[in-house]
């Protein structure tokens, strides 16, 4: 959705009404695009933002969303793609693909803007197949519990279930009747940097690049400044004890200790162990592991919550330079946080 978010509200601005906008809700193995992918457009393709393939649907969901434009009547498109086109557009294999293409709701899209700048995590369920009367009914859902919208009075409930537990946006069948598509937004994740060593400077170039917010800690003003650090969102001269009551961690936040100082890094992984972070990793060798697990366990931490840290950190790419040790951690951290598994329904 960030892909498109500037661009929907520059042609709000301007008083532009008529844009469609376009989602995946289904795709092949190597699609370059992912479940809800997103397209905006306006009529006939004369604005564009964001995609949902990787150029070979494109034109045809342009040409779909002059209908919707003009009835007010969301559609599903469904793709078969040969090899052939698979090809031309960089993939592997062929496959398919299904679209729904929609009128942008101004009131649903403020609600998604706001859940998003506040980086908030929030699932918006919209009725894909079901009763004429239910088509395209939408509700919004956030991570505090509030509910904007309605499928109906007997599908509210369930389908506010199913929101709170997706992670990734999917199509679920809500009852033997009715299909919903979760299209669920989260926020960029966030990269907590404890110690402002060598490697954290590249590690937070890195994690930038990949649109990751960051923050970095260190008690130390020679390690945890400003000119070492410029490009951070956010830049805490505390212990950890206190920086992680001021910036609480979440299920979005990922947490690297790598001052080497046990007063610095053992309650910044305390802390960590204690919440929901989808990623905990510790610097140091065996020896230092070995020695820092006793520590933990001197504090009560248990086997299983030690197995949450990873460490040795990163992943093994034979790295040297701290810039390879900052790839290798970055890749970790980014491949934990993909496989993150979907809950439950």
């Amino acid at each position: 959705m960030n892909d498109v978010i500037v661009e929907i509200e520059r042609l709000l601005q301007t008083g532009e009404t008529d844009i469609a906008l376009a989602t995946v809700i289904e795709t092949w193995g190597s699609a370059p695009r992912k479940a809800g992918s997103k397209m905006a457009f306006t009529e006939g393709g004369g604005s564009i933002a964001g995609s949902v393939s990787g150029g070979c649907v494109e034109g045809a969901v342009i040409e779909a969303g002059s209908e919707v434009l003009a009835t007010g009547r969301p559609k599903i498109l469904h793709f078969g793609v040969s090899d052939e086109q698979a090809w031309d557009v960089g993939l592997a294999c062929g496959g398919t693909i299904e679209v729904l293409v929609e009128r942008l709701d101004p009131d649903i899209f403020g609600l998604v803007r706001e859940c998003i700048s506040g980086r908030n995590s929030c699932s918006v369920i919209t009725i894909l197949k079901g009763p004429e009367r239910l088509m395209g009914r939408k509700l919004v859902t956030d991570e505090h519990g509030n509910i904007t919208g309605s499928l109906s009075a007997d599908l509210d409930s369930a389908a506010v279930d199913i929101g709170r537990q997706t992670i990734h946006s999917t199509r679920r069948q809500l009852t033997d009747e009715v299909e919903i598509f979760v299209d669920a937004l989260r926020p960029s994740p966030t990269l907590v940097m404890v110690g402002g060593a060598h490697i954290a400077i590249a590690l937070a170039a890195i994690a930038k690049l990949m649109n990751y917010r960051t923050i970095l800690i260190d008690p130390r003003r020679a390690f945890g400044n400003g000119a070492r650090f410029p490009d951070v969102d956010q830049l805490v001269q505390a212990y950890p004890e206190t920086a992680l009551q001021r910036y609480p961690l979440a299920v979005d936040h990922a947490v690297v200790t790598l001052s080497h100082d046990p007063k610095i890094d053992d309650p910044a992984l305390r802390a960590a162990l204690d919440s929901s972070a989808f990623y905990i990793g510790a610097l140091g060798s065996r020896r230092t592991i070995a020695k820092r697990n006793e520590r933990l366990q001197a504090l009560g931490i248990s086997d299983e919550q030690l197995a949450r840290i990873h460490a040795p950190i990163g992943l093994d790419i034979g790295a040297d330079s701290p810039e390879e040790i900052a790839l290798a951690i970055m890749s970790e951290v980014v491949s934990v946080y993909r496989q993150q598994p979907e809950a439950a329904a």
